[in-house]
């Protein structure tokens, strides 16, 4: 058994309050703070996986191995462990 309560009416949310855009200039900089933030975030998740393909290595063997059961190329999964582990 479904029992439903009637829909009411709420005539205080009927309007918007009509909001500010704010100016183009500060749009940008918000947008150019997100994509510094955005790009740290991703180098940091690409050392994190480099990391992840070295252990992987380590266990199975081989960049090669990994590569198989990744359904990678070995030189991506090479190149990233080598320009992400090294400091």
């Amino acid at each position: 058994m479904n029992i439903t309560a009637p829909l009411v009416r709420n005539p205080a949310c009927d309007t918007l309050g009509e909001m500010e855009t704010p100016p183009w200039r500060d749009r940008l900089r918000a947008e150019d703070e997100l994509l510094e933030q955005l790009d740290a975030q991703t180098e940091q998740a690409r050392k994190r996986r480099a990391e992840a393909l070295k252990e992987g290595a380590d266990e199975l063997g081989s960049v090669y191995k990994v590569a198989q059961q990744l359904g990678l190329s070995w030189t991506a999964v090479a190149n990233a462990i080598k320009k992400y582990t090294t400091q």
